[in-house]
């Protein structure tokens, strides 16, 4: 607690600065969104005309709602084949409407964001469509503002405190600015899921949404000067925990707190189980070799309490895996975070555990009741990321590569 003091004071003699300087930020920046991939077909609609782009930049101007789909080495559009291997869309200022077909999600592949069975998301800015196997990968590329206005709501409550509100919008900004200046081989530089963090385009996007980000424009947490890698999840449950131990990477702003602050998160003691088939089945499709797991025991921790590897004795031999990986395997609804004890074990697995996540950078059931308590966004942000400092993405440069 000293530590958020600490932080607390050197907060309030520069919040003064942060915040002015985030008023003049202009976000001249875009962001490229991975939506979906492996997609067969996509039916987009808008209020007016639908402009669809080939890559040797020949325009159509069609009236929607239109389907496009795979086929070949292009696409069919309204069922004319379309010689091209990338298409963008563009539906002037009221955006777009995608409609996805509903398929079976592989366990380890990019999906909708959407969260539940909903197929549907509307947009602003562009879309890119690029040919990719059997299917194509559906991109948005959008205004890095809108973009954060599409994540906050999407990964928190948008009924939450607003210094909350601006510390999860400032972490999305800064987690996204991190991950596209690494990007530049890659089609996109975000996907729309927890593989990076949710974006479900205009949905939730309120007066509290709003004002969360237009009051925190343009403002990231750096380090080093430098946009740091802002992770965070829901519920730590304890010490938040170093990157080292999770990932197996240093992050010197990424050091374990103390998080007494989430008591009241529905997330933070719970029970599950899991069947050994399923476990056995996902762990030979992630290139495990594995027989019949016969038992399943803890066999170390980190500082936090959290179960860092594990020892599986099965009809093959033995397999140590890692925490995180065992969450990878089973399901991360399933086993929410790796602050467990095993139950019991028969064909089924019983767990009993502590929060939800990670637990690495911010807490956000913790950072929720910290602004409770009166403490700024900016004290927030500086107290679960050590050593950092806020400033506007314009004067920053490009974080180290890994």
């Amino acid at each position: 607690m000293k530590q958020l003091k600490n932080v607390m004071y050197r907060a309030v003699v520069a919040g003064v600065w942060f915040l002015s300087l985030s008023c003049g930020a202009e976000a001249a920046e875009s962001i490229r969104v991975l939506l979906s991939a492996d997609v067969p077909r996509l039916d987009v609609r808008t209020d007016g005309l639908l402009w669809a782009t080939d890559a040797k930049g020949r325009d159509q101007a069609l009236r929607g709602p239109v389907q496009i789909a795979a086929d070949g080495t292009g696409f069919l559009l309204k069922g004319i084949r379309i010689q091209t291997e990338q298409m963008t869309l563009h539906g002037g200022e009221q955006g777009l409407t995608l409609t996805f077909p509903r398929l079976a999600r592989k366990p380890t592949g990019v999906t909708m964001s959407s969260g539940d069975s909903s197929t549907e998301i509307s947009v602003s800015g562009l879309v890119h469509l690029v040919r990719k196997g059997k299917g194509f990968l559906v991109i948005n590329r959008v205004d890095l503002e809108e973009y954060v206005k599409g994540v906050v709501p999407a990964e928190v409550s948008s009924t939450w405190h607003p210094e909350m509100l601006k510390a999860q919008a400032v972490a999305a900004r800064t987690y996204a600015l991190y991950q596209q200046m690494l990007s530049a081989t890659r089609e996109y530089d975000v996907a729309a899921t927890v593989q990076d963090q949710v974006y479900r385009g205009k949905q939730g996007i309120d007066a509290g949404i709003l004002r969360a980000v237009e009051d925190t424009r343009g403002l990231v947490v750096t380090y080093q000067d430098a946009p740091i890698y802002a992770a965070f999840s829901s519920t730590a449950a304890g010490l938040t925990e170093d990157a080292m131990n999770v990932w197996s990477k240093e992050y010197p702003y990424l050091k374990g707190v103390e998080c007494p602050f989430d008591l009241a998160s529905p997330y933070y003691q719970w029970k599950s189980s899991f069947k050994l088939d399923t476990l056995e089945e996902s762990l030979r499709q992630q290139g495990f070799s594995v027989g019949t797991i016969a038992a399943i025991t803890p066999l170390s921790f980190s500082r936090g309490g959290r179960v860092a590897t594990l020892r599986v004795l099965h009809s093959g031999g033995e397999l140590v895996l890692r925490g995180e990986e065992l969450r990878k395997a089973v399901g991360y609804t399933i086993i929410p975070s790796t602050q467990f004890a095993v139950e019991s074990i028969g064909r089924d697995m019983v767990l009993s555990g502590f929060g939800a996540g990670h637990a690495v950078g911010m807490c956000q059931w913790g950072a929720k009741e910290l602004a409770e308590l009166g403490y700024s966004f900016s004290t927030i942000l500086q107290y679960y990321y050590p050593g950092t400092e806020l400033q506007n993405m314009t004067l920053i440069r490009p974080p180290p590569s890994s």
